[in-house]
């Protein structure tokens, strides 16, 4: 039994004359992904493509699930390669779709000819092949408006393919096609989800995080990590810069009002971030904020933060409330590590009263006070870099 993964193409379809350069990089993304389980061939034609195993010990379930977290597919599914004949093609369809069958009660049977030639058209295979298994499922009934099982016959130039039914795809566009961008990560929720958001747009990340020991432990830097991880999935692998703060974050402490010590933080944490972005041809930064979420996310705060930004900032989440965040989280698995017990630099020195509507000349002026240059310049040079690999 010859089977393959077939992956059908969702916006990438509708991309035009960009078309080829798209379903490139989603085979290059791909086989990023499927390498470790062996090797695999691929093919394209007709918005649709091919990864063909070159052996018969690669796990077909395992490569499902990994293919279906790569960014460019609308639906995959697992399909029985047969001979252009139409017995054949209804003795190995009743055969291979017999688990799926026994736990169905109703179907319908799809075809697809892109070969014209073949002798049968799709009405006539749909009708005949539903028929033969009628036969071999009796407690089967077809149901063409809302079945449990969908058979589906692709007749294309050299062979047919059959399948039960397609699993959903990751959607969006292949990773590295949209530029680059570094994203803050905290060890919350939702900046993982901004992630996400981000990759399914085609966007390649870096991820930036904040660490002030002695207020912060080691156990809060690889809670991070481990979100990372978690990512790369989606994202690829992610260079993982881990920045020293804490001279920082107690210069603000001791020389800047204490209600402007949050949005302060946020400014030079995007001057940091700005600097090693521009320094690696990053082109833009992004983070996990949500507008009034918290004092630091109001519009008045997101004002006075932009205000230091020198290229754009992308906050995918930005008006979504916490429900829908929570929801994502848990769909791509980071929620139980985001709500571990293990602070982040953002919860060291909290302001009891923060400045919820700052006003930018009174942010500037504060910051302008102390001279942050050399803290900012010894925090860049001392930033870890850490690849965090599929």
């Amino acid at each position: 039994m010859k089977e393959l993964i077939i992956f059908k193409e969702g916006e990438i379809a509708l991309k035009g004359l960009n078309k080829r350069s798209f379903e490139d990089a989603f085979i290059r993304n791909l086989k990023h992904r499927l390498n470790p389980l062996g090797k695999f061939e691929y093919t394209k034609a007709q918005s649709t493509i091919y990864a063909i195993p070159q052996s018969e010990d690669i796990d077909l379930d395992e490569a499902v699930e990994r293919g279906s977290k790569v960014f460019g597919a609308a639906a995959l599914c697992r399909a029985l390669v047969v001979e252009k004949n139409f017995d054949v093609i209804c003795k190995e369809a009743i055969s291979y779709i017999e688990e799926t069958a026994m736990m169905s009660r109703t179907f319908k049977v799809e075809a697809k000819r892109s070969d014209k030639k073949f002798p049968m058209k799709s009405p006539e295979i749909c009708m005949e092949l539903g028929g033969k298994i009628l036969e071999a499922y009796p407690q089967l009934t077809v149901d063409v408006k809302n079945p449990q099982m969908v058979v589906t016959v692709e007749i294309r130039d050299t062979s047919a393919y059959i399948h039960a039914g397609n699993l959903r795809g990751a959607g969006g566009i292949p990773v590295g096609t949209s530029g680059s961008a570094m994203l803050l990560l905290s060890g919350g929720i939702d900046s993982p989800v901004a992630a996400y958001m981000m990759a399914k747009r085609g966007v390649k990340l870096s991820a930036i995080h904040y660490v002030s020991p002695p207020y912060t432990s080691e156990r809060a830097r690889l809670k991070v990590e481990r979100l990372c991880e978690k990512l790369t999935p989606y994202c690829g692998d992610i260079a993982f810069y881990c920045v020293p703060f804490t001279k920082i974050q107690e210069a603000l402490r001791d020389n800047c009002p204490e209600e402007l010590f949050t949005i302060l933080m946020r400014r030079l944490m995007m001057e940091i971030a700005q600097r090693i972005a521009e320094e690696k041809d990053i082109q833009a930064l992004v983070t996990g904020e949500s507008v009034g979420q918290v004092a630091s996310q109001t519009m008045g705060a997101i004002v006075c933060t932009d205000a230091a930004c020198r290229m754009p900032v992308f906050r995918p989440v930005i008006g979504m409330d916490k429900t829908e965040i929570v929801e994502i989280a848990r769909k791509i698995d980071t929620f139980d590590i985001s709500i571990e017990p293990y602070e982040d630099c953002c919860t060291v020195f909290t302001p009891k009263h923060p400045k919820t509507r700052p006003v930018l000349a009174d942010v500037e002026a504060a910051q302008a006070a102390f001279d942050f240059e050399p803290l900012i310049a010894e925090a860049v040079a001392e930033t870890e870099l850490k690849v965090i690999k599929l």
